[in-house]
């Protein structure tokens, strides 16, 4: 008698004259789409008008995310009735309880096939699925089979913890299943494909405890993912388990060792198993040595690439246009021109088609090398060859004939760049504007930015960065100077330009010129930025105006700019200098509230007026010591941190111990002490002077004071 048909059958098997029969309880439960589309909704519009040209990748406007419910309903469309009645009631009850218990339970019984299809679903939280196949396992009558298992592993190692996932074969072990080496291949393919070469190597050593002897193809997988991971040792000693078990070398296993001994330049290790590898099977073919030149370059060990050239002729083996690429770019990186010349005189010889990228690396090393008449034939063949140069070739021989005092030929260039809508850059121009810098050629500067205008190029980006490749060569700054005097006059100059050569001049000392520029600069119709006051301020400082230093820092406030990190610390040094510590203080409190990533001797002032709220040298000087640790020195700006924190918190004895201990370890001369010692004694009488002040006006007694011919409040 045939079994009463229970919904866990599930569809009734096809006939003869009912090919097809579907019902049941759960099997005709319809599911609702939270976001349906049709044909003629505004959504599959909108995606069939769909434009690649007007799509704007940083835009969110097109491009709608998934709703969660959305991808959980289709991905469970995919299950059997009951598997998705299981994932259902998963994501109902969202934890493991009593609930979700009791729908299980209405179940009959499970199979291994639908445990093994519940797991693999991938929107199940860990605990849950951990909990189910636990659950599933105390069934009456039920065992997990290996499905059951693989689909656990691939689970958890889904929900990243795969150090849990490398417990499975224990688990199988303790339920009577002993795990195949099915099971030890899916953990070494997901540590393999997450990189994880040490639980690679971990894994294998639990399949020898169990017993359990990889194939010829998982051995290749493991040394694979071992040398991938730089763990060549550990690839050499599993080769040797390889050859203890009898197993014989394919092309593959050699392969895989051989590339992991090129990249530590072990070559003599890298010969033996070539002479192996041809006793045994057969000689390496041109994609074997291609592989091994490939690696050797990227490791720049040429010599060693070298000797496998030559293993490579002695096999009679014809090297490929991507080996012979390969080669001569890694030469010609390595300042070995004329060995990759002579490869590339070998492919023509050979008939080779030789592409783009090969002259580009030539022409490139031979320009380096002072070489510009070969890089011009190599120019010359590539066009007689049918190639159009690229703007990276041009570039190159542009800059090369400019160092060779050839600009006429470098500008034949350029133009011709242009007459191919290569649109020139920055690098295509600056050897020009150079050279004809260094050749006094004013005019023909004008020339060329007269073309570089109706090219529609911005001039004051060009001239900013040739401005700033002059200044930072030697004895460019004149010469800098010169071309600025030349082009103002032409009404192509800007307030970037300014900035640059002021910077330039106060850092070669000569800060009168800079500030003579400040000064034609605010006479002349363009309006300073905070650059310029940030410029100006270190000049100031640096002839001693700290007065026009700080109206310098008022127009840049004014402005709700803020200065450079460089005009902060020469201002504050300036304050400190001539004794003003509590506007100093209020500076660095104001550049660290600004700046982004604040200098670090002004994070340890602050730590240091903080510290002397203990009155205590020696914990100020723990403070010191951290500071000395991470490579600075203290400066003036340092030390009256100390005056200013242990007169408003401290005492003048223990200031004195601090500097006493300074002199002690050398820090300071004898000057040095008596000077701090007359700041310390200053600001503690205008501390003094505050409190005295503060209390009279607190108590009201100014009246009483002004009464008896007092001139304490005149200010």
């Amino acid at each position: 008698m045939a079994p009463k048909p229970y919904f866990f059958y599930g569809h009734r098997k096809p006939t003869q004259h009912r090919s097809t029969v579907q019902g049941g309880l759960f099997s005709n439960r319809q599911t609702i789409n939270p976001n349906p589309t049709t044909k003629n909704s505004p959504s599959s519009t909108t995606q069939g008008d769909f434009q690649l040209k007007k799509w704007d990748p940083d835009g969110v406007s097109g491009l709608k995310s998934r709703d969660p419910s959305q991808e959980f309903f289709s991905s469970a469309q995919r299950l059997s009735p009951i598997g998705r009645y299981i994932v259902d009631s998963f994501r109902k009850h969202g934890n493991w309880g009593a609930p979700l218990l009791a729908d299980l339970n209405r179940l009959r019984r499970v199979t291994p096939t639908l445990v093994a299809e519940v797991l693999k679903h991938p929107n199940i939280d860990t605990k849950i699925f951990s909990k189910f196949f636990y659950w599933a396992g105390k069934q009456k009558g039920y065992r997990h089979d290996f499905a059951c298992y693989n689909a656990f592993a691939y689970g958890l190692n889904r929900a990243n913890q795969f150090r849990t996932a490398d417990q499975v074969p224990e688990l199988m072990h303790m339920q009577g299943k002993p795990p195949s080496e099915k099971q030890f291949e899916i953990l070494i393919r997901m540590h393999g494909d997450a990189n994880r070469g040490l639980r690679v190597y971990y894994v294998y050593e639990k399949m020898k405890k169990f017993g359990v002897k990889p194939r010829l193809f998982l051995y290749n997988r493991i040394m694979d993912a071992l040398v991938k991971t730089n763990h060549l040792d550990l690839a050499m000693s599993v080769y040797d388990d390889f050859k203890k078990d009898g197993l014989v070398e394919e092309n593959m296993t050699f392969m895989i060792l051989i590339k992991g001994l090129c990249k530590l330049g072990r070559m003599n290790e890298v010969f033996e198993l070539l002479g192996r590898m041809r006793e045994n099977l057969c000689k390496p073919d041109v994609f074997a040595y291609t592989a091994m030149v490939k690696i050797l370059v990227a490791e720049r060990n040429l010599d060693g690439c070298s000797k496998v050239w030559k293993e490579m002729q002695q096999d009679a083996v014809e090297p490929d246009v991507i080996a012979y690429s390969t080669f001569i770019a890694g030469l010609c990186k390595n300042n070995q021109v004329d060995k990759g010349y002579e490869l590339f005189k070998e492919m023509k010889q050979k008939n080779y088609l030789i592409d783009r990228g090969i002259y580009g690396s030539l022409i490139e090393s031979f320009v380096a090398n002072g070489k510009v008449g070969l890089a011009c034939d190599l120019l010359k063949d590539l066009m007689d060859s049918g190639y159009r140069a690229d703007l990276a070739i041009y570039n190159s021989i542009i800059e090369g004939l400019c160092n060779a005092k050839r600009t006429d030929r470098a500008y034949k260039l350029f133009q011709i760049t242009v007459q191919e809508d290569l649109l020139p850059d920055s690098s295509t121009v600056k050897p020009i504007l150079v050279s004809y810098a260094e050749s006094n050629r004013m005019d023909e500067i004008c020339k060329l930015l007269e073309e570089l205008q109706r090219l529609s190029y911005c001039i004051s980006d060009e001239l900013s960065k040739f401005f700033t490749f002059m200044v930072e060569k030697d004895d460019g700054i004149m010469i800098a100077l010169e071309v600025f005097e030349y082009l103002k006059d032409r009404d192509y100059c800007g307030v970037p330009i300014y900035n640059i050569l002021m910077e330039a001049l106060y850092k070669n000392g000569e800060v009168n010129k800079a500030l003579t520029l400040f000064s034609e600069l605010g006479n002349s119709d363009y309006e300073p930025d905070s650059s310029t006051f940030s410029n100006a301020i270190q000049c100031f400082v640096e002839i001693g105006d700290v007065q026009e230093a700080c109206i310098c820092y008022n127009r840049i406030k004014e402005t709700s700019l803020i200065p450079s990190v460089a005009a902060y610390r020469s201002l504050v040094k300036g304050l400190c200098r001539i004794g003003e510590i509590d506007p100093a203080m209020m500076l660095i409190r104001d550049c660290l509230g600004n700046v982004a990533s604040g200098p670090i001797e002004f994070k340890y002032i602050l730590t240091i007026i903080h510290v002397c709220k203990m009155n205590n040298a020696e914990k100020v000087m723990k403070v010191i010591d951290e500071l000395l640790e991470e490579g600075y020195s203290p400066d003036n700006a340092v030390y009256c941190g100390v005056i200013s924190g242990m007169c408003k918190h401290g005492t003048i004895e223990e200031a004195r111990n601090f500097f006493a201990n300074m002199r002690k370890r050398k820090h300071l001369t004898e000057a040095d002490l008596v000077v701090y010692d007359e700041m310390l004694i200053d600001h503690m009488k205008k501390k003094t002077a505050d409190l005295v002040l503060s209390g009279v006006k607190f108590f009201g007694l100014e009246s009483k004071l002004k009464a008896k011919g007092s001139t304490l409040l005149a200010g």
